[in-house]
């Protein structure tokens, strides 16, 4: 008798388990590596097979202003899974890691019955571990090229208990190109070349492989729901796609235009969102990530988290939650600081460090599309937006009317007619810098690499920090 009553109570005890884990969202957070926000087919390239992600699109919500806060890896990424700017966490630079006072939201999850785990990219120091039941960095799993491998692995293996947070992240579409011999391909014929390249065979077949890591990160998009559905979690899992920087090009990633800093953000739910198929042209931020994320699971969000819930959008995509987004360029293989303030009609950028040029990252320096470049530099043969890269010194101001400029190509500063928008950006971000304790240290951490060609230097600056902007 007393067999038969705990065997009742076990299965009881199971479905009571199971019925609570299934009233609160899974939630799945899938992140590419350095993908910018036009080079998606929901976003509108023609080229790029990205039919899985197209599909999330079409049945969720397309966000089309989407920002990060920084256009680097690790600190893009401290600053999604905390909520705050780079200068906020104490990690602002390339590499840094995250300071073990700093609280990931994923921990947050986890003490409320969540189960979380973490697949792929890590790049965020070991002080967020403890913010996983399960995770790939060091563990000895072999991840795959793109990162991609122990996606629907970690899916299957997940406690079955449980509500569940996965945060995967990929490789692709990082450098060295590892995804052209992967089944799916792109014509380099095809390909529309941004006005800032020069269009040569190098610089396409650059963009050829670069589209080809997308379609790889694609398709394991498109297996993580096939297990989902598999497991009839699917429509109770919200599923966001998004990247943590800009394509690894020059004048995308680390620099604050739209090219760097504007993400393709997909999210989808089909149990929680009302409208199927909605883009939503509001302003949203990175670090708006982590609250929203909080609340949907009714966790309360911490006093410090800097973000700003968009739940509000989930349910009708016109609603605003914010009227600016703001993002910042620190030490990322080079000296640097700049600061950007957008709306939906204006942006403006704050250069700290004039005198020097702004190229990109090291990696970009040795691309293919950076050395066609530097042949039409040396033919003498640039148009005004390829120079941008090479420009010094470089205005301490930049402001760009995205209504008729939306790559932000003409600096319209000092024209008379924009300084009344410019004098309220620039109180803006002046204001910003005060609230969130931004500073602009003088001893910046100086340059790695060399400008020119990328190479690492040897001049003994090489593994020399400086200070970093804001927190200590």
């Amino acid at each position: 008798m007393k067999k038969k009553f705990f065997l009742l109570a076990s299965i009881c005890l199971f479905y009571y388990a199971t019925s609570k884990a299934k009233e609160k969202p899974n939630i799945v957070l899938i992140i590419a590596d350095d993908v910018s926000v036009d080079d998606m087919g929901c976003y509108g390239n023609k080229v790029v097979k990205t039919p899985n992600i197209d599909r999330l699109a079409k049945e969720g919500m397309r966000f089309d202003n989407a920002f990060l806060v920084a256009s680097s890896s690790s600190p893009s990424r401290c600053c999604i899974i905390t909520g705050k700017y780079p200068h906020s966490t104490g990690a602002a630079e390339l590499h840094t890691p995250l300071p073990e006072t700093e609280i990931p939201f994923p921990l947050l999850l986890k003490q409320h019955n969540y189960y979380t785990a973490q697949a792929g990219k890590w790049h965020m120091g070991p002080s967020v571990y403890k913010a996983f039941d399960r995770y790939t960095d060091n563990n000895g799993y072999d991840n795959g090229d793109g990162g991609e491998l122990n996606w629907v692995r970690f899916l299957k293996e997940r406690e079955q208990d449980k509500p569940f947070f996965l945060w995967l992240a990929s490789h692709d579409a990082h450098r060295p190109w590892g995804a052209d011999d992967f089944f799916i391909s792109h014509d380099p014929d095809e390909v529309e070349v941004p006005l800032y390249f020069a269009d040569t065979p190098e610089t396409r077949g650059d963009i050829v492989s670069y589209y080809n890591e997308i379609a790889r990160f694609d398709y394991y998009v498109g297996e993580v729901r096939k297990e989902l559905e598999r497991q009839g979690v699917f429509d109770n899992t919200i599923m966001i796609i998004m990247a943590d920087n800009g394509r690894p090009f020059p004048r995308c990633k680390t620099r604050v235009y739209d090219s760097g800093m504007k993400t393709p953000f997909i999210v989808s739910w089909p149990k929680g969102m009302k409208q199927k198929g909605s883009v939503s042209n509001s302003l949203i931020s990175s670090i708006d990530i982590a609250p929203t994320l909080l609340e949907l699971a009714g966790v309360e969000i911490p006093n410090d988290m800097q973000g700003l819930s968009f739940s509000a959008i989930l349910d009708n995509p016109s609603a605003e939650i914010r009227k600016a987004v703001y993002a910042e360029h620190n030490w990322h293989d080079y000296e640097a600081y700049e600061r950007m303030v957008r709306t939906k009609e204006y942006l403006y950028v704050f250069n700290g460090r004039p005198n020097l040029p702004n190229g990109g990252p090291a990696d970009s320096k040795i691309s293919p599309t950076q050395k066609s470049l530097n042949r039409v530099r040396d033919q003498g043969m640039l148009t005004a937006a390829q120079a941008d890269i090479f420009m010094t010194p470089r205005p301490a101001d930049e402001f760009y009317d995205l209504s008729k400029d939306s790559l932000q190509i003409i600096n319209v500063a000092s024209h008379p007619r924009y300084q009344k928008q410019l004098t309220e950006l620039r109180r803006l971000f002046q204001n910003w810098q005060q609230e969130t304790a931004d500073t602009m240290p003088e001893n910046l951490t100086k340059d790695w690499f060399d400008r020119e060609t990328g190479e690492p230097l040897k001049n003994g600056n090489s593994n020399i920090r400086g200070t970093m902007p804001g927190k200590q």
